[in-house]
């Protein structure tokens, strides 16, 4: 277990994703994939109260909805790290105070529970003033609400302003950023956010930690078609650097025994403030790839080549 920054959570270094609960996962894949996660001794769950609203016939909740009915089912609440976010399921759309209140009501009643372990802010809204926001946020905690929140799709230049707002006015601070953060997509975290965690000592919880599934290895000149929705996002990373990534992982993976996803995760891992990095599974199969990379302790050497080969 690893401990979220400064605060007393204690988590399983892959945090299990669960965009695709109520999407590509119906409820009994879901539960498989969660009991599968929980018997190797996962216990972090990343949700959204928006996922999966975007696909055909979904509203949004489903993802919490399937985790709630789990955790009631297996009696796991009180062993499980449920994070979740507000700001962009329709009809509950923004960081007002009044929407924070009416949004965490609705992923409390959805994941049968009495409190939320990690509340993101998923997506910024400068129409509210942060103070708004943040006070809000210190209401559920004190109320017991939440116990911690974090930002995720948030400007490294807003979340700072957050912060010194929270220490001025005594009011909930953000532990944790979630941002878009893989072997292959280095330049944003890296330029915008990975001094600011340091700074302020943020856990990291990394976002399409393999790129859309490209880090699997799935993707590769000739291969057989993929089936996901995420394909033609994933194939976009096939040029020049995504080969010379994926020559360099095949590598590793080698030495080790073990998957390419499995690498590409504990690369994740090894740097500065990263936590836990998330990753989902439509199936109990897929995830023992990801779970592979738990015990994967990769040399300074190994982390080297694949930081070197990922370029630009």
């Amino acid at each position: 277990m690893t401990r979220i920054g400064t605060t007393e959570l204690e988590v399983y270094p892959l945090n299990l994703g669960t965009n695709v609960f109520g999407w590509t996962a119906d409820k009994a894949a879901s539960f498989a994939v969660l009991d599968a996660y929980a018997a190797a001794g996962g216990n972090f769950v990343d949700t959204a109260d928006m996922y999966s609203q975007w696909a055909p016939g979904n509203s949004g909740g489903e993802s919490e909805t399937i985790i709630g009915e789990w955790l009631a089912s297996r009696g796991k609440r009180d062993e499980f790290v449920v994070a979740t976010k507000l700001s962009a399921l329709e009809g509950f759309k923004g960081l007002s105070a009044a929407n924070v209140k009416a949004a965490a009501e609705g992923s409390l009643k959805r994941l049968g529970t009495d409190h939320i372990d990690l509340y993101y802010s998923h997506y910024d809204d400068e129409s509210t003033p942060i103070e708004e926001t943040l006070t809000a946020f210190d209401a559920l905690v004190r109320e017991g609400k939440v116990r911690h929140i974090a930002a995720s799709n948030l400007s490294a230049a807003r979340i700072e302003e957050s912060l010194a707002i929270s220490d001025r006015e005594g009011l909930a601070r953000y532990v944790a950023v979630q941002p878009h953060y893989s072997l292959i997509e280095r330049a944003g975290y890296e330029t915008e956010y990975a001094a600011l965690a340091a700074k302020e000592n943020l856990a990291v919880l990394p976002y399409w930690s393999l790129a859309r599934g490209f880090l699997t290895g799935k993707y590769r000149d000739g291969g057989s078609a993929v089936d996901s929705p995420r394909a033609g996002a994933a194939s976009a990373y096939l040029d020049d650097r995504g080969r010379r990534v994926l020559a360099a992982l095949d590598e590793v993976a080698a030495a080790h025994q073990t998957s390419v996803a499995a690498v590409a995760l504990a690369w994740l891992t090894a740097q500065p403030n990263v936590v836990a990095p998330i990753a989902s599974a439509r199936t109990p199969e897929q995830l023992t790839d990801l779970i592979a990379s738990v015990d994967l302790k990769l040399a300074s050497d190994e982390v080297d080549t694949l930081t070197a080969a990922a370029e630009a």
